[in-house]
């Protein structure tokens, strides 16, 4: 595409944005979705690794493109810039999601080591559980009172971080910590 054709595109998107801005103009707003949804979508399996939600976040970004049509300023820059803006920041939000969600489940996946550990019987079970106590104690004192306070004490993240009147994203970054320290040793010794 050379330069004037792509400045006449560029100026069709800015007329459709404006008819969805001022009409709520859902042909115009079609042809967005048209003309943009293909980038949107491969940007997204290329940064999020898969097809969902890759889908999600094309529904996310034009959603919002719908119904902040009104605060684009054609002044300050180009409708792609403008649409591929919303893009990214609904990209890192998905993100922070799947990040969140992979910090949650994180400890899920260590236990059952701690659960297979035993064979049924009472003495495999003991050894293990002062195993498990050596290798709490061998870690840093601030690790130690998360995983303790989670685990042990059952508490929520949320509850600790009050308790401890720490946030929230300390009690999860000490948590992930603690647990992978834990997790590597018990791989390393649980044959």
């Amino acid at each position: 595409m050379d330069t004037q054709q792509q400045t006449e595109v560029a100026q069709e998107m800015k007329q459709l944005l404006i008819r969805v801005a001022t009409h709520r103009d859902k042909q115009a707003f079609n042809k967005l979705f048209a003309h943009f949804a293909p980038k949107i979508r491969a940007f997204g399996v290329q940064r999020l690794g898969q097809q969902g939600l890759a889908l999600d976040l094309l529904q996310e970004t034009m959603t919002t493109v719908w119904t902040k049509a009104h605060l684009f300023n054609a002044h300050k820059g180009a409708v792609s810039t403008w649409i591929f803006t919303i893009m990214r920041n609904q990209c890192f939000d998905m993100l922070r999601k799947v990040q969140h969600n992979r910090e949650d489940a994180f400890g899920d996946d260590i236990w059952p080591l701690f659960e297979d550990s035993g064979s049924g019987d009472g003495l495999a079970d003991h050894s293990f559980t002062r195993q498990l106590k050596h290798q709490l104690d061998k870690l840093p004192p601030l690790q130690r009172q998360i995983v303790q306070g989670v685990y042990l004490q059952e508490l929520s993240q949320q509850e600790l971080a009050e308790k401890l009147n720490i946030p929230i994203g300390t009690v999860k970054s000490r948590l992930r910590l603690g647990l992978e320290k834990l997790r590597a040793h018990l791989e390393k010794h649980h044959d």
